[in-house]
């Protein structure tokens, strides 16, 4: 699908080709892309994720490069008109349909330089109108009773709002807490009192809490009959804690909630649970900020700063983010557990958090990527907002010598556990940084160029036969990157 003023790279045809040798069962192939002016000046890369069902229900994100196995645009009829401006979203929606995710391949390298021209205010509304019908049909289509509202921020999208089940399941709020007053009431405040999905139970996890405060605050909590409070003694253990306690839940949910979470918009259990309950999804996660009204949580990127890291740390919540993604729910290979929410099923399917391991970090990417690797798609969402303090309660690890070395063992048993994930992150392109959260490009592509491949797999094996120096076989790293 090309624009008659736009420019192939010259490797286009050759990628798509070596994608299909490949994975010669594909149907769709997808390209990064960019903007060219009359100078051949080329500008405003966008370097997408492999297929994200949830951010292209928002977002044409194939746009262009496109290559469609030809059957496929046979069966569904074609382009159509009607969708005059977005006749390619339309095309790419109903194509969607009728394949599978596996089947949906991603060249992350730029092959299509699109012409960069001022078609004016009129022709984009047009695209944009066109657009929203694309989208109206394509929930029509599927018929799950989806719907579309306009975007709270930007009048180019829509927001998809998700049904929830006539009979609301169950939802089990799970809350570690040890003393910190403070934080735990304006917490049990906007999920008790500013929350209008009402069908949850609230589990506090009390880790030997003794200021009077708080011990006070957890016998009034207990009075209400939506909350229960489970004693937990010991060393802190965040996932032993949290499998406990979700041994003692009743609900077809598990929510796992910081004590330092603070609700801002009344739906946002609302908006989670409609996405948990989707056959296809498993972890969810929200919007989290601190609060001065910046973001703290967006998604987790895994392989970013060594480890995993949130992306577009301290940005405003109402910027727009790299190509909007700071407002449109994408897939993602992990979200934090400070609010997240999945189905107690898949939680025990994969074996709940990591408790010898991983005892109080990096143990919800670990989960999150054990659920990823059972075919589920973890979701971020925006339009479940809250404000979150971030650990003021337990302190930070690099405070402490004990919690710094704890801290460096679980990182090591990340990168050991999911060394290859981490080198790269499907919902996160292999041109972008690993050392800034804020989709900055990177300083070369962790990706093998096809022309390269022997070259690079010979180099390889010139390497297994080198020996080892005096100071060790590992490249020496600054501790910013470690």
């Amino acid at each position: 699908m090309i624009d008659h003023d736009d420019r192939l790279a010259e490797q286009a045809l050759y990628e798509a080709i070596v994608e299909l040798n490949d994975h010669p069962d594909a149907d769709i192939l997808y390209s990064d892309e960019d903007c060219i002016d009359d100078k051949g000046l080329r500008s405003n890369p966008n370097f997408k994720t492999d297929w994200n069902p949830e951010l292209f229900l928002s977002q044409n994100m194939l746009d262009h490069l496109v290559v469609y196995r030809k059957t496929l645009i046979d069966k569904i009829g074609g382009f159509r008109s009607g969708f005059e401006g977005a006749q390619n979203y339309d095309l790419a929606l109903r194509a969607s349909r009728e394949t599978i995710p596996a089947r949906i391949r991603h060249i992350p390298a730029i092959l299509y330089h699109r012409r960069h021209v001022n078609n004016g205010e009129a022709n984009l509304q047009k695209s944009v109108a066109a657009a929203r019908r694309a989208r109206t049909q394509h929930l029509l289509a599927i018929g799950d009773g989806s719907t579309l509202e306009p975007h709270p921020v930007t009048k180019l999208y829509d927001r998809v709002r998700r049904p929830v089940p006539e009979a609301h399941p169950l939802v089990s709020l799970i809350v570690p807490t040890r003393n910190a007053a403070y934080l735990m009431r304006p917490c049990l405040d906007g999920i008790l009192h500013r929350t209008n999905y009402k069908n949850f139970e609230i589990i506090i996890i009390d880790h030997e809490s003794d200021e009077p405060e708080t011990i006070e605050l957890l016998r009034e909590a207990s009075l209400d009959p939506r909350v229960r409070i489970m004693p937990y003694e010991g060393e802190f253990n965040y996932s032993d804690m949290n499998n406990k306690a979700v041994a003692l839940a009743r609900g077809e949910l598990i929510g796992l909630i910081n004590n330092d979470i603070e609700v801002i918009e009344s739906d946002w259990l609302t908006e989670m649970v409609s996405l948990a309950v989707r056959p296809e999804n498993g972890a969810i996660g929200a919007k989290l900020l601190y609060p001065d009204g910046s973001v703290q949580h967006a998604g987790v990127v895994v392989g970013l700063g060594g480890g995993a890291g949130h992306t577009f740390a301290k940005a405003h919540r109402d910027e727009p983010g790299y190509f909007w993604r700071l407002q449109l729910p994408s897939n993602m290979s992990a979200v934090t557990a400070a609010c997240l929410l999945v189905k107690k099923s898949i939680f025990k399917e994969v074996g709940g958090l990591n408790a010898t391991e991983l005892k109080v970090a990096f143990n919800d990417v670990d989960l999150c990527l054990k659920i990823a690797a059972r075919g589920y798609f973890n979701v971020w969402t925006p339009y479940a907002l809250l404000y979150h303090h971030e650990s003021p309660s337990r302190g930070f690890d690099h405070d402490d010598p004990v919690k710094d070395e704890r801290n460096r063992r679980e990182v090591s048993y990340i990168r050991e556990m999911w060394g290859e994930t981490l080198k790269r992150d499907p919902f996160y392109n292999v041109n972008l940084s690993l050392f800034s959260p804020n989709y900055e490009l990177g300083a070369a592509p962790r990706r093998t160029r096809p022309w390269n491949r022997q070259a690079t797999a010979d180099s390889l094996a010139a390497d297994v036969t080198q020996p080892f120096s005096k100071s060790g076989g590992e490249p020496r790293q600054s501790r910013s990157k470690a």
